[in-house]
């Protein structure tokens, strides 16, 4: 269980600085995604904001995640924060009505004490320990609204091979897999993008082991289904393996590449 806490009062901001690597279209997956998965309750909230935290050197992304976002919740407004403040003078002449930029870390500070109803932190947890997670995720999912999203993952540089997991203000909730589907040798090779929770634990006996091995073991018995084409060996690859894991997803986000697993499935041993 994630308990709520007030932001801390202390200006420094909460975190250490990342690489900043940014390209524009990187987080296309994810947040096409977030739009599908959360933009029903952005809709209903009321003025509901987005953070788009640790947006790197440039601020392709939180652009692009205003752009995305207002398709599906034409109120959302977008604050983009980072640790870095040169980042943030950089960003600033890229403000616009519903998009602005900010100094700060995982405290997430926002106006008067705001909750957002998203965060999306990407490529952010990827340098820091494994035994850090637990405690930003509670830091992080203590800041959002109730009803809020925490989405936190990582990608390659070009954005097509991506896993993030979900979290509510309870706790995570899932883990989704997406990726080109033309680029996709197997699925085990979105290992290597595995968010920080999870990367280190790609080892036997443990669960996200157990499961992409499964997921190679599908996708290898889906290959006559390659003649019509990747996109329906990966239907056929997340239908067999709905049979042994708890796939919270269906046919419409497999069709996008994607294939999201609950938490619990693939919570780390121990």
């Amino acid at each position: 269980m994630v308990s709520r806490s007030t932001p801390p009062s202390s200006k420094r901001p909460v975190g250490t600085v990342t690489r900043g690597t940014t390209n524009p279209n990187r987080l296309r997956r994810m947040d096409r995604w977030i739009a599908a998965a959360h933009g029903a309750a952005l809709r209903r909230a009321d003025a509901p904001v987005a953070v788009d935290l640790g947006y790197g050197a440039a601020p392709w992304t939180a652009v692009e995640l205003l752009a995305r976002l207002r398709e599906a919740a034409p109120g959302v407004r977008v604050v983009g924060i980072e640790i870095e403040p040169a980042r943030v003078a950089g960003a600033k002449p890229y403000e616009r009505e519903g998009l602005s930029f900010r100094h700060g870390g995982f405290e997430v500070p926002l106006d008067g004490g705001e909750r957002p109803a998203l965060i999306r932190a990407a490529n952010v947890l990827r340098q820091y320990d494994e035994e850090q997670v637990a405690q930003v995720w509670q830091r992080l999912c203590g800041r959002l609204a109730p009803g809020g999203l925490l989405v936190e993952g990582t990608c390659d540089e070009i954005g097509r091979r991506h896993v993030w997991v979900a979290l509510g203000p309870e706790g995570p909730r899932t883990v989704t897999f997406a990726t080109r589907l033309g680029s996709l040798e197997r699925p085990s090779d979105l290992a290597e993008r595995l968010p920080k929770a999870l990367i280190h634990r790609n080892v036997p006996g443990e669960p996200v082991h157990a499961f992409l091995r499964d997921f190679d073991r599908a996708w290898a018995a889906a290959a006559p289904y390659a003649s019509y084409g990747a996109r329906q060996r990966w239907i056929r690859t997340a239908r067999a393996l709905a049979a042994d894991w708890p796939l919270a997803d269906g046919p419409v986000r497999w069709r996008q590449g994607e294939l999201t697993v609950r938490w619990e499935a693939l919570r780390p041993a121990g």
